[in-house]
């Protein structure tokens, strides 16, 4: 740790001098630009060219450019690209260019002319400034008739240089977007896509073992946000990787941590919607781009490689990542590969309770031994005031060991066998594994009682917390250790194939067409016993820390494998959630002077199935198979003094016994299948007009979408498949105000939708009650769509070369929501044939489907729903404005308040905040991640009014050197400071009473990065 100190002192106490300017006009470059539209065709050749270009929008407006091709001086590049539109360049500088009206004494001029640089203050969107210019350049106030006065400016790359382009491309859109954008050739800012994510406003992560996992927008939950990669959306899912819960992910919410953000270039977030957009995010849709080869204008190849080090662990993992792009043809055709692969070791050590409960709320009662009572109880309808107290159900120490590797790999093939058409061919290939060892040293308080048969206890004390309403510390005879070994290991596996093309079929229409097809396949393999113990002295007390206690087994240890002298196999089973995208979709542009006007259609498959498989469970004598517990430094990092160690099983041993057999029983009844189509077509229409000397920008139009489902599964031996339907049509306006050249001023509306849950729609496992004629767990395919009118007001301030304050107030008012109910109905005729074939069902019950309703007890749709309004705050400011080295200086923060009734994952306040120092050679940068307590779940389990996770305080922090142009030092930290992690219960709807304690440790990562 003190050497990462010591690194990222040295680093941020070097300054290096600005670099000297390209002679970019005498030098041939490489060209390969589409006829295009003037103002990105223009941004194009700066990029290539490697040089600055200015153009008042006012000049390009309307205007389209000359495709440009082959190796040329940028000189003449501007001369073929510009010929026969009245357009001119005019030089400035070296590598400094201005765009104006073509005059008969209007040339390009190689003459140097000594002058300042372009103003910062000139917006991105009005003047098309192009990367890489590294001197000082300006124009002559003839050239500039449309720009403001001119000041200095400091040409920027890296992170600074990823948040101008980031802010250029939401400057551009006409709806609300954010946009994170790679620094270099896959770089990234973050190590995984969520971190990256997260410091957008309005966005929040929840993290799983130390990673983010999924994420929260505008206070909605993970499901209610659409991914897309590469133009189609797509499922990711996972195994849990901490205390939070062991599921596979088999909902819509994405799993961003099985990708290397390495992969990608950059990640959009739609805020508000577009009839382009395809429907089901009504938080908002997020698109992921990986790399592809036309997206660089010579041959690439990076390779870096880290090694990350966590401070729990104490172990070394490895980080690889290679790139490679080249153009071939004359620039026709472009091929990128990239691969990478990391291994990561992450421990989360704490304690928990699994959740408190009490004996009222449980149903029984304390055993009657009298117990030294310190304090008072409240009064409560129980019997016995003692028996309303609040207690941990199984308090332990908990032990979740994760070692996890990670490969992806992508390819892009890119034709472009004329100027006017494009065609590309993209494959991604993920594949995340994780073996976790879990341990957990639970103390029965579960049930009360009379001790015996392994569950009850005697109490000799309680202590009752000053609010009369918990037992904050307790002492008990005869309680039964259960201590609980689990062994889980898992693979997630995504692939997507990606074919698209691009038609510029004359100079007014464009046609682009895309197929896609993806697959997630995650499974994971659980084996848990349980050794259970000689009844025993044990002890807690919260009085000092109310989430870790101080235990006393009195002469009892833990340790000692044999005072264990039962064990039962609590689970042997397989799960497999399989997810199948197929999506194709064809988009027709007209472009007449100011309107662009857009229309297509889309036609998607996705499927969902689940299955599940048995293993035997034995029951044995565990002392064989018992071991010392194999973790060192146990709980060091959570608490002084760490957490006590405890008798765990030994795996290796109990795979090489004959206690557990290799076969598995497929469980048929619990497998499921959701297929879902939708076919979905739109119009819309986009202009630009002259507002009383301001521009405005528009765009309307309106979506429609079919939607067929079918739901599928074995119900008592017979194949049942449910298929249901439904329509909507989806408006959406957008409009963006240029007040002045620096301010825009924004308002939208919506409707948009998400679809219900697919475990919602799932129909596996139903209980058939026939003399109640009752059903239970049977999920609804009836549901329709989650609806919402979706509001969007905005002002941004672009200031500066990066700078941006910008305040957006947004509203969504569910007018369609889902809700529990008990419903009397008839049975839907698709499930009579399981029923009769029922062994339970008999006719003597007066409970023929086919005859008499029965009363379901599940989701339905409900009108109206939460209203969701909030704010959003940026503040994004390079300190270009101060002298010398502080003009490296710089901050990107946000703030998000969101204003709803509580709903899951929502936190009602959250910021994320940089500060970074960025010269090109030298960076350092870090970002603090806050968000508030949000809702896991209302009601809570085990009595509980709600249950919720603690909103933690992030920070991470990355570094780099550049020792020479192609080598780069760098050093990252996730977590630096440890954060402490909680989920707790809030009993009757005033305590805190945690459910579990954690931490995963610092983890930081230094390496090099080279580039060809």
């Amino acid at each position: 740790m003190s050497v990462s100190r010591n690194i990222l002192l040295a680093s941020s106490a070097i300054v290096c001098a600005v670099s000297s300017q390209a002679e970019a006009a005498a030098q041939t470059r490489q060209f390969s630009i589409d006829a295009q539209p003037a103002e990105t065709a223009i941004s194009i050749l700066g990029r290539q060219g490697d040089v600055q270009v200015i153009a008042a929008r006012k000049v390009t407006r309307s205007i389209r450019t000359n495709a440009v091709r082959g190796e040329m001086s940028v000189g003449e590049a501007l001369d073929r690209l510009l010929s026969g539109t009245g357009l001119a360049a005019r030089q400035l500088g070296n590598g400094s260019y201005a765009i104006v009206t073509r005059s008969p004494s209007t040339t390009v001029t190689s003459r140097p002319v000594a002058l300042t640089r372009a103003s910062a203050l000139t917006p991105v969107s009005e003047m098309t400034p192009v990367a890489a210019a590294t001197a000082p350049a300006a124009a002559p106030e003839e050239a500039m008739q449309d720009a403001p006065a001119q000041q200095p400016e400091i040409v920027v790359s890296g992170f600074r240089g990823s948040l101008v382009r980031a802010q250029d491309i939401k400057r551009k859109s006409i709806n609300l977007t954010e946009s994170i954008l790679a620094e270099d050739m896959a770089k990234m800012p973050d190590l995984n896509l969520s971190e990256s994510i997260q410091r957008l406003p309005g966005v929040a992560i929840s993290r799983e073992g130390g990673e983010g996992r999924n994420i929260t927008l505008r206070g909605f939950a993970p499901d209610f946000t659409r991914t897309t990669l590469n133009g189609m959306e797509v499922p990711a899912s996972s195994d849990g990787l901490d205390s939070g819960g062991f599921t596979i992910n088999a909902g819509r919410a994405f799993d961003f941590h099985i990708f290397a953000s390495e992969l990608f270039n950059r990640v959009d977030v739609q805020k508000t919607q577009r009839a382009s957009i395809e429907e089901g995010g009504i938080a908002g849709t997020v698109d992921l781009y990986s790399a592809k080869p036309f997206d660089f204008n010579k041959p690439q190849a990076v390779i870096s490689a880290q090694g990350g080090y966590n401070s729990i662990t104490r172990k070394v993992d490895p980080r690889v990542t290679a790139m490679l792009s080249d153009q071939f043809a004359d620039g026709r055709v472009g091929v990128l590969v990239s691969a990478a692969y990391s291994e990561r070791t992450v421990y989360q050590e704490g304690f928990g309770s699994v959740r408190w409960t009490s004996p009222f709320v449980n149903g029984d009662s304390w055993a009657d031994t009298n117990p030294v009572v310190s304090g008072k109880p409240v009064d409560c309808p129980a019997a016995d005031n003692l028996d309303c107290l609040w207690a941990p159900r199984l308090p332990r120490a908990d032990f979740f060991g994760n070692n996890q590797k990670r490969l992806g790999l992508t390819g892009s093939l890119q034709f472009r066998p004329t100027d006017t058409l494009e065609v590309s061919f993209d494959g991604l290939f993920s594949r995340l594994e994780n073996d976790r060892l879990s341990y957990n040293s639970m103390e029965w308080l579960l049930t009360h009682g009379p001790a015996g048969n392994f569950v009850g206890q005697t109490p000799r004390s309680f202590t009752i917390a000053p609010d009369g309403k918990q037992l904050i510390a307790a002492s008990f005879d005869d309680v039964t250790s259960w201590y609980e070994s689990r062994h889980q290991t898992s693979v997630s596996k995504f692939q997507q194939y990606v074919a698209s093309a691009k038609w510029q079929a004359s100079d007014n229409l464009k046609l682009d067409v895309m197929a896609g097809k993806a697959r997630d396949a995650a499974d994971r393999e659980e084996l848990r016993f349980y050794a259970r113990s000689v009844p025993h002295f044990y002890s807690y007390d919260f009085t000092k820390n109310q989430d870790v206690p101080v235990l006393n087994y009195g002469n009892y240890d833990p340790n000692n494998a044999a005072n264990f002298i039962n064990a039962l196999t609590a689970a042997n089973r397989l799960n497999k959630v399989i997810k199948d995208n197929f999506t194709t979709k064809g988009n027709l542009v007209l472009e007449a002077g100011n309107i662009t006007a857009r229309t297509g259609l889309a036609y998607s498959r996705r499927s969902v199935a689940y299955s599940e498989a048995q293993g035997n469970l034995p029951s044995f004598a565990p002392q064989t198979y018992l071991q010392p517990f194999p973790i060192s430094n146990f709980g060091k990092g959570v608490v002084s003094g760490g957490l006590p160690t405890f008798a765990v099983f030994d795996f290796d041993k109990v795979g090489a016994s004959n206690l557990i057999s290799d076969t598995y029983t497929p469980n048929t009844a619990a497998g499921w299948e959701v297929i879902e189509k939708t076919l979905g077509g739109y119009g819309e229409v986009t202009g630009e007009f002259d507002l009383g000397g301001m521009v405005l920008r528009a765009n309307g139009g309106v979506r429609y979408v079919k939607t067929n489902i079918d739901s599928r599964a074995t119900i008592a031996g017979s194949a049942v498949s449910v298929k249901r339907s439904y329509d909507n049509f989806l408006p959406s306006l957008n409009l963006a105000l240029n007040i002045t050249p620096h301010i825009v001023a924004r308002a939208a509306y919506a409707r948009s939708m998400t679809r219900p849950g697919l475990g919602s729609l799932n129909i596996a496992a139903p209980t058939f009650e026939y003399t109640t004629r009752t059903v239970g767990n049977l999920g609804n395919p009836d549901l329709k769509p989650y609806l919402s009118n979706d509001y969007d007001v905005g002002l941004e301030w672009y200031f500066s070369k990066g700078g941006l304050i910008a305040v957006g107030l947004f509203k969504k008012d569910i007018i369609s929501s889902l809700s529990t109910a008990v419903v009397t109905k008839p049975v839907p005729q698709e499930y009579w044939q399981a029923i009769y074939a029922d062994p339970r069902y008999d006719a003597s019950y007066n409970a023929d489907p086919a005859k008499v309703p029965y009363t379901f007890f599940q989701a339905v749709n409900t009108p109206g729903g939460n209203s969701v309004k909030g704010v959003e705050v940026t503040l994004n400011a390079p300190f270009t404005f101060l002298p010398g080295v502080l003009s490296y200086f710089g901050v990107a923060s946000n703030y998000t308040h969101v204003s709803a009734r509580d709903s899951t994952g929502l936190s009602p306040n959250s910021y994320n905040f940089t500060g970074y120092f960025d010269t090109g050679s030298i960076g350092i940068r870090v970002s603090v991640n806050k968000r508030d307590d949000y809702l896991l779940s209302e009601p809570g389990g085990n009595g509980h009014v709600q249950e919720r996770k603690y909103g933690p305080t992030h920070v991470d922090l990355s570094a780099y050197y550049n020792i020479t142009p192609k080598l780069t030092l760098t050093v990252q930290g996730i977590n630096i400071t440890n954060e402490k992690e909680r989920i707790y219960g809030t009993g009757d709807g005033s305590q805190y009473l945690g459910r579990e304690f954690s931490r995963t440790g610092a983890q930081w990562f230094v390496g090099a990065r080279y580039q060809f």
